[in-house]
């Protein structure tokens, strides 16, 4: 913390603006975060629209659900590993992710329509958008409410998996409303947390103020997958 602090003077002495510093930072989270909903689209669309890689993707469960736990330890690494990592492997490290999490999504371009896809994500944006932005400019600690949403993701998470034995409608459905609600409010929640990272440690674009906004973005990236994915389930129309 010293650190930043001696950093925080030496700026101002230089006539450094901590303003400018700030919103370089902010813009590069929504950046980074924006350039991964598009990898991930262009690539979930790619993998799709080729039969051969679908067939060799969803026909081989070892080499699908390896996909998933690769997806999983490439967040985990990330986020464990930020402060020894350099800012050009955590922007790899999140590129590759976005990649990966495009080859799972292709099915959800075989199943369902082009335009409830688009308007799915329409909807998505327009909910993050207002949720991010309420995130950004409330003067009211969102840090309670962000631990009972935490909470309430694992229940989902828990439920979803005791659901893949069951089966039961009724209870996908209530896990799908759940989790609209959940990753509504944990934008609003994330949105906050990168702000009060950024005004304390944001002083100067630096190394690893970089870091911490591709972290950031990441965090943000997985609100709007999530929130997308159960939105679809509401207004996705399948193919038939």
């Amino acid at each position: 913390m010293d650190s930043y602090v001696r950093d925080y003077s030496s700026s101002h002495s230089s006539g450094f603006s901590f303003a400018d510093a700030y919103s370089s930072l902010m813009r590069k989270v929504y950046l980074w975060m924006t350039l991964a909903l598009v990898l991930t689209g262009l690539t979930a669309y790619y993998v799709a629209t080729s039969p051969s890689m679908m067939y060799t993707i969803f026909s081989n469960s070892i080499l699908f659900y390896g996909l998933m736990i690769a997806e999983v330890g490439v967040v985990i690494w990330l986020s464990a590993r930020l402060h020894k990592l350099s800012f050009a492997s955590a922007a790899g490290l999140f590129t590759v992710y976005s990649v990966l999490n495009g080859v799972t999504m292709a099915a959800i371009f075989a199943a369902y329509t082009m335009t409830s896809i688009a308007t799915t994500f329409f909807v998505t944006a327009g909910t993050f958008g207002v949720m991010a932005f309420f995130g950004t400019v409330t003067k009211t600690d969102l840090s309670k409410m962000g631990k009972i949403l935490m909470m309430g993701l694992i229940g989902v998470i828990i439920a979803a998996v005791v659901n893949i034995f069951l089966g039961n409608s009724m209870l996908e459905l209530i896990i799908s409303v759940i989790g609209v609600v959940i990753f509504t409010g944990l934008t609003a929640w994330d949105a906050q947390k990168i702000k009060s990272m950024m005004m304390e440690y944001g002083t100067e674009v630096n190394e690893m103020t970089q870091k911490l906004a591709v972290i950031g973005a990441l965090s943000l990236y997985l609100d709007f997958i999530n929130l997308f994915l159960y939105l679809l389930r509401f207004l996705g129309s399948r193919n038939d």
